[in-house]
């Protein structure tokens, strides 16, 4: 389930033609595509919404893909929607999604342009996909392949928290079992955190950001090595500095997953950061003024070498994510 592997996806899209007028075309790492609109560069993302919260399915569908958008540097202002659902849908769960999605919109100004709306039978689940677009200079862009060596690498939530909030939200009683009536209930409303628009709109603004990736489906395992294959860069991490929530440890634990699945946590809204260690300083103070926290995990290598260090060790990082998002929310122990 989820995103195609690399190769399979570079096979996949062997068959699109180069176009003059695309900036940033489709490629394995790149939640966003550029393409020209005059003298403009036009940033668009597109991502599908399914098996979230359905009280949350209209603000995480129109953040999701805004999300993306901010991440390269530009202000995400139109967007379409589709909205489909199994024969069993009824008109007024589509009508209070819209209504999520319409409100999540206009606090990020952003004009919901056009969009479809249908049942088939083809469907088990309901399934939104939003595309978002924004305008953006030419010397503002940013790309998850623009880090270059020596540039820190950070991280400015913790890891495996969407997971948790998601939990708490769609399988309350084993939240609750896991973690406590108290910190569930904290948890269910931090749905909040799993975006990142605010934050990467500012973070874009300093100087030495070079490149900024969400941690989304495969966690930091699957970000990281996106945004080294798309630089032609190796890493060093520690991996006492990454930040885990305990959540996320608890889950460990009880679902008995490997350290690679730690790491592989969905945790969208996260960004990984990369950037100078001059820009330190100030991306400490926008993360501060958005209430978050700047981790540094470690630097970005000339050598394309990807190493993990953990209890003084040093070890290869994961090549490839396992990300444990549907066994957890399965609640299958």
């Amino acid at each position: 389930m989820g995103k195609l592997g690399v190769k399979d996806l570079e096979k996949l899209l062997k068959c699109i033609k180069a176009d003059a007028r695309v900036i940033v075309p489709p490629m394995a790492g790149y939640d966003s595509g550029v393409h020209l609109i005059g003298d403009k560069w036009l940033v668009v993302s597109t991502d599908p919404c399914i098996d979230v919260p359905e009280e949350w399915f209209g603000w995480l569908l129109i953040h999701y893909a805004a999300s993306d958008v901010a991440l390269f540097g530009a202000k995400p202002e139109f967007c379409t929607i589709n909205l489909l659902g199994p024969p069993a849908t009824k008109p007024l769960t589509f009508q209070k999604i819209m209504r999520q999605a319409c409100k999540a919109a206009e606090e990020l100004g952003i004009a919901i342009v056009t969009g479809h709306t249908g049942t088939y039978e083809g469907l088990s689940t309901l399934v939104g996909v939003c595309t978002a677009y924004g305008l953006t200079e030419k010397d503002r862009l940013i790309t998850p392949g623009g880090a270059k060596p020596g540039d820190y690498v950070i991280c400015t939530k913790p890891l495996g928290l969407e997971i948790a909030v998601n939990l708490s939200l769609m399988n309350r009683g084993l939240a609750e079992k896991l973690f406590g009536a108290k910190r569930a209930s904290e948890l269910s409303r931090l749905v909040y955190m799993q975006s990142c628009v605010k934050e990467a709109l500012a973070l874009a603004e300093i100087k030495g950001v070079h490149a900024m990736h969400d941690l989304t489906e495969g966690g930091l395992v699957a970000s990281l090595n996106e945004m080294a294959d798309a630089s032609k860069l190796g890493f060093k991490i520690e991996h006492e500095k990454i930040p885990i929530c305990e959540e996320a440890e608890k889950l460990k634990e009880t679902f008995r997953l490997s350290d690679e699945q730690l790491l592989s946590m969905s945790s969208t809204g996260t960004v990984l950061v990369a950037a100078s260690p001059e820009a330190i300083e100030n991306i400490e103070k926008v993360l501060r003024k958005n209430r978050l926290e700047a981790s540094v995990l470690g630097v970005f290598t000339s050598d394309t070498k990807r190493i993990l260090v953990k209890n003084g060790g040093e070890k290869m990082f994961p090549k490839k994510a396992k990300d444990p998002y549907e066994i957890i929310l399965s609640g299958a122990l």
